[in-house]
């Protein structure tokens, strides 16, 4: 169990931008940046430190529906309503590379762990993998009969779940691109899935008030919320995968400890429904989006142990555990499950094998290979789009050549 909870969670600022209701949120790696898209048709890179000007890009023809950081920071995707995906490079700049994604709107893109390929879910009714760097179609998951909302890869890559209009949640392989299992439980369209950080569970979101939470590995649905009053639009995991943040069309945000199975907090900061939430990558802080064209980041401080030094040791999360009206768990906690805060920081203090130094120089390698090969596909846009205008003016030259021919 966490040690007790030095105070409730903070609402620490409040961005104001966008002209629409906000779709989505997400924070960059190092929490330094937090990208949202709006129904404005704009994505907007907010800068956590005070009084930092943001970025504004504009691109998309339509909508954006979706935003997501790659692992290194050093990328944003976003998808639209008006059919493409594109690649953005988020500086001062805004540089981006734009492919044609889908045939009816994109509602979801996510970056695999290895930041090597990307998902893209649609209206469509497909989910798409995409290689990131060349922007190469790889391959189609194609059997739900309804638009499908969203679409995420597991913490190892090796799974992709999707959740679908069609009322069900689909579990694919991504080597075999066999689905694995469906989720029928639901009684409404299911607007989001995400999995839990340790890929034993996944956790779905509908229109039908509920959150379900299934093992990946038995098919058992493991815990169900019934606690919003409306739609639910969104979740994301605390990186601790001990808590689950929910927005909702009820206009609140909800905290449950899935420890325990039970609700923590509610929080009500939008005017009207809120679309969109995300933990920050340590989950120091979360964000939230909502039909008020708002966008919140809020201090979480219910959870006292730091995690990112959690997260540098590679502690596996703690699997979950249900309430006594739920149905068992047959995993047993780990070693050192339950401990005390104070055992996990003694754990903390032994040493790191990789130094600080040569982990923050390979990382920064990463990002300046990520910006490259963007750039470098920028160029070949560029180049393409000067081919074809130099073919037309050939072409133009000839006719011209033939009209004053006698």
């Amino acid at each position: 169990m966490a040690a007790p909870c030095p105070e409730d969670p903070s609402l620490e600022r409040h961005f104001k931008g966008h002209r629409d209701a906000i779709t989505s949120v997400d924070f960059s790696l190092n929490t330094k940046q937090l990208a949202s898209g709006s129904m404005d048709s704009c994505l907007m890179v907010w800068h956590m430190k005070p009084q930092s000007r943001a970025y504004r890009f504009a691109g998309h023809k339509d909508a954006v529906t979706c935003v997501n950081f790659s692992p290194s920071g050093h990328l944003l995707a976003s998808g639209s309503r008006d059919k493409t995906v594109r690649i953005w490079i988020p500086n001062v700049k805004g540089e981006s590379t734009v492919f044609r994604a889908h045939t009816a709107t994109v509602r979801s893109v996510h970056f695999c762990s290895d930041g090597q390929s990307l998902v893209t879910a649609s209206d469509d009714k497909t989910v798409k993998v995409w290689s990131t760097h060349r922007q190469k179609f790889l391959f189609s998951l194609s059997q739900h009969i309804n638009w499908v909302r969203c679409a995420r890869f597991s913490p190892d890559g090796r799974l992709i779940v999707s959740a679908s209009d069609d009322k069900t949640v689909k579990l694919w392989d991504k080597t075999s691109r066999e689905c694995v299992h469906s989720y029928c439980e639901h009684g409404g369209f299911v607007t989001y899935v995400d999995f839990h950080p340790s890929g034993t569970c996944i956790a779905a979101a509908s229109m039908d008030n509920t959150v379900k939470v299934w093992d990946v590995r038995t098919h058992r649905l493991l815990q169900h919320y019934q606690l919003h009053s409306a739609a639910v639009n969104a979740l994301s995991f605390h990186p601790s995968g001990n808590y689950l943040l929910t927005a909702s069309s009820d206009s609140t945000l909800k905290i449950l400890d899935l420890m325990e199975g039970r609700l923590l907090y509610t929080l009500h900061g939008h005017q009207g429904p809120a679309t969109t939430v995300a933990f920050s990558r340590t989950g120091e802080y979360f964000a939230s989006g909502g039909s008020d064209e708002q966008v919140m980041v809020w201090k979480s401080n219910f959870d006292v142990v730091d995690y990112r030094e959690v997260i540098k040791v590679h502690r596996p999360p703690a699997p979950l555990a249900t309430s006594g009206n739920l149905p068992e768990v047959d995993f047993p906690v780990p070693p050192g499950g339950g401990r005390s805060q104070e055992s996990v920081q003694s754990q903390l203090q032994e040493p790191i094998s990789m130094p600080q130094t040569l982990t923050s120089t390979l990382e920064h390698i990463v990002g300046q290979l990520d910006v490259l090969t963007q750039t470098v596909s920028i160029l070949e846009q560029r180049l393409t789009l000067t081919e074809d205008k130099l073919k037309q003016c050939l072409e133009n030259q000839q006719l011209i050549m033939q009209r004053t021919t006698p």
